[in-house]
Protein backbone atom coordinates (compact mmCIF):
# COMPACT_ATOMS: atom_id res chain seq x y z
CA UNK A 1 0.00 0.00 0.00
CA UNK A 2 1.21 3.52 -1.19
CA UNK A 3 0.46 6.49 0.80
CA UNK A 4 0.83 9.95 -0.92
CA UNK A 5 0.89 13.16 1.03
CA UNK A 6 0.31 16.50 -1.30
CA UNK A 7 1.70 19.61 0.14
CA UNK A 8 2.38 23.33 -1.53
CA UNK A 9 -1.27 24.23 -2.00
CA UNK A 10 -2.11 27.52 -0.98
CA UNK A 11 -3.88 31.37 -2.07
CA UNK A 12 -1.75 32.90 -4.33
CA UNK A 13 -2.71 35.89 -7.42
CA UNK A 14 -3.40 35.42 -10.91
CA UNK A 15 0.46 35.30 -12.65
CA UNK A 16 1.95 34.12 -9.60
CA UNK A 17 3.45 30.33 -9.03
CA UNK A 18 3.01 27.51 -6.76
CA UNK A 19 4.89 23.99 -6.19
CA UNK A 20 3.19 21.43 -5.18
CA UNK A 21 5.19 18.04 -3.94
CA UNK A 22 3.46 14.78 -3.40
CA UNK A 23 5.80 12.56 -0.80
CA UNK A 24 5.10 8.97 -0.82
CA UNK A 25 5.59 6.13 1.62
CA UNK A 26 6.90 3.25 -0.48
CA UNK A 27 10.59 2.60 -0.62
CA UNK A 28 9.83 1.37 -4.34
CA UNK A 29 8.50 4.62 -5.01
CA UNK A 30 10.69 4.79 -8.20
CA UNK A 31 8.87 2.13 -10.16
CA UNK A 32 5.56 3.24 -10.26
CA UNK A 33 4.64 5.99 -12.74
CA UNK A 34 3.65 8.99 -11.09
CA UNK A 35 0.19 11.88 -12.16
CA UNK A 36 -1.19 14.66 -10.90
CA UNK A 37 -4.50 15.24 -11.43
CA UNK A 38 -7.24 18.46 -10.41
CA UNK A 39 -10.87 18.81 -9.39
CA UNK A 40 -12.48 22.07 -9.26
CA UNK A 41 -16.19 22.71 -8.21
CA UNK A 42 -18.62 20.57 -9.72
CA UNK A 43 -16.77 19.65 -12.50
CA UNK A 44 -14.97 16.18 -12.82
CA UNK A 45 -11.32 15.33 -12.11
CA UNK A 46 -8.85 16.14 -14.66
CA UNK A 47 -5.54 14.98 -15.77
CA UNK A 48 -2.77 17.51 -15.73
CA UNK A 49 0.62 15.63 -16.24
CA UNK A 50 2.19 12.39 -15.71
CA UNK A 51 5.99 11.38 -15.76
CA UNK A 52 7.29 7.89 -15.47
CA UNK A 53 9.41 5.98 -13.56
CA UNK A 54 13.01 7.67 -14.08
CA UNK A 55 11.82 10.99 -14.59
CA UNK A 56 12.94 11.02 -18.47
CA UNK A 57 9.30 10.76 -20.10
CA UNK A 58 6.29 13.43 -19.57
CA UNK A 59 2.93 14.13 -20.92
CA UNK A 60 0.81 17.41 -19.78
CA UNK A 61 -2.78 18.43 -20.29
CA UNK A 62 -3.15 20.61 -22.97
CA UNK A 63 -4.61 23.70 -21.07
CA UNK A 64 -1.08 23.50 -18.41
CA UNK A 65 1.19 22.49 -21.01
CA UNK A 66 4.32 25.31 -21.08
CA UNK A 67 3.24 26.73 -17.51
CA UNK A 68 3.40 23.71 -15.71
CA UNK A 69 6.18 21.17 -14.97
CA UNK A 70 6.45 17.85 -13.42
CA UNK A 71 9.56 16.37 -12.24
CA UNK A 72 10.90 13.56 -9.53
CA UNK A 73 13.39 13.05 -7.14
CA UNK A 74 13.49 8.97 -6.48
CA UNK A 75 15.99 9.28 -3.48
CA UNK A 76 13.36 11.41 -1.59
CA UNK A 77 10.69 9.45 -2.70
CA UNK A 78 8.72 12.91 -4.31
CA UNK A 79 6.93 14.43 -7.42
CA UNK A 80 6.58 17.58 -8.01
CA UNK A 81 4.24 20.46 -9.95
CA UNK A 82 5.99 23.53 -10.55
CA UNK A 83 3.24 25.97 -11.59
CA UNK A 84 3.57 29.17 -13.17
CA UNK A 85 1.27 31.83 -14.99
CA UNK A 86 -1.40 30.66 -12.68
CA UNK A 87 -5.00 31.67 -13.91
CA UNK A 88 -8.13 32.01 -12.06
CA UNK A 89 -8.99 28.60 -14.10
CA UNK A 90 -6.60 26.83 -12.10
CA UNK A 91 -8.29 26.65 -9.25
CA UNK A 92 -8.70 23.53 -7.92
CA UNK A 93 -8.11 20.38 -5.46
CA UNK A 94 -4.88 19.21 -6.97
CA UNK A 95 -4.09 15.08 -6.30
CA UNK A 96 -1.15 13.14 -6.86
CA UNK A 97 -1.53 9.14 -8.43
CA UNK A 98 1.03 6.15 -8.23
CA UNK A 99 0.47 3.60 -10.73
CA UNK A 100 2.60 0.99 -12.13
CA UNK A 101 3.24 0.40 -16.16
CA UNK A 102 3.32 3.20 -18.60
CA UNK A 103 2.61 7.01 -18.31
CA UNK A 104 -1.66 7.67 -18.23
CA UNK A 105 -4.02 10.42 -18.58
CA UNK A 106 -7.41 8.33 -17.16
CA UNK A 107 -7.73 8.41 -13.16
CA UNK A 108 -8.46 4.97 -13.93
CA UNK A 109 -4.97 3.82 -14.69
CA UNK A 110 -3.52 4.78 -11.21
CA UNK A 111 -3.62 2.77 -7.93
CA UNK A 112 -3.38 4.66 -4.98
CA UNK A 113 -4.05 8.39 -4.32
CA UNK A 114 -3.32 11.33 -2.29
CA UNK A 115 -6.19 13.61 -0.27
CA UNK A 116 -5.52 16.64 -2.19
CA UNK A 117 -3.92 20.26 -1.55
CA UNK A 118 -6.40 23.31 -2.06
CA UNK A 119 -4.85 25.79 -5.07
CA UNK A 120 -6.73 28.87 -4.62
CA UNK A 121 -5.71 31.70 -7.24
CA UNK A 122 -7.10 34.99 -6.96
CA UNK A 123 -8.06 36.97 -9.83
Amino acid sequence: QVQLVESGGGLVQAGGSLRLSCAASDRTFSRYVMGWFRQAPGKEREFIATINWSGSSSFYADSVKGRFTISRDNAKNTVFLQMNSLKHEDTAIYSCAAGLGWVATTPGRYDYWGQGTQVTVSS
